[in-house]
């Protein structure tokens, strides 16, 4: 037979149990399939410029006198150069990427994940992320 002392400490341990695995949630799902790895040359000017055009600027979130950083065509390369938006050492890791997959606050865009666009920024960082 347990003695008090025993069934005692037992509810205590699995009430403190309890009460820290009630604070575990999963309030968010980050998705980190960026899709098909592009294995041509990734251009910025004819590939990454007209996503940003698109995407980011025409929308007047980040084009000229909108948010941080500017990706107006003329500024958008320094900006994110500048800014140290793309890691080429670690490109899943680059801001931009965490950005684009929702693992960093408000995804980006906000209409939704773009496996397309993700594996498109991802294969110009990964190439190098040359102003070209």
């Amino acid at each position: 037979m347990l003695c008090n002392k025993t069934i005692v400490g037992i509810i205590l341990v699995s009430s403190t149990v309890l009460f820290l695995l009630q604070g575990c949630y999963k309030d968010k799902t980050v998705i980190s399939d960026t899709g098909a790895a592009i294995t041509r040359t990734v251009t910025f000017s004819n590939d990454i410029v007209p996503i940003l055009n698109k995407d980011c600027t025409l929308s007047g979130c980040h084009g000229s006198g909108g948010h941080v950083p500017d990706l107006t065509t003329a500024n958008a390369y320094n900006a994110l150069k500048v800014g140290n938006y793309f890691n080429t050492n670690n490109p899943e890791g680059s801001l931009i990427m965490l950005w684009l997959t929702g693992k960093k606050t408000t995804q980006m865009p906000v209409g939704g994940l773009n496996k397309d666009i993700n594996a498109m920024v991802l294969a110009w960082i990964k190439q190098g992320a040359n102003n070209n």
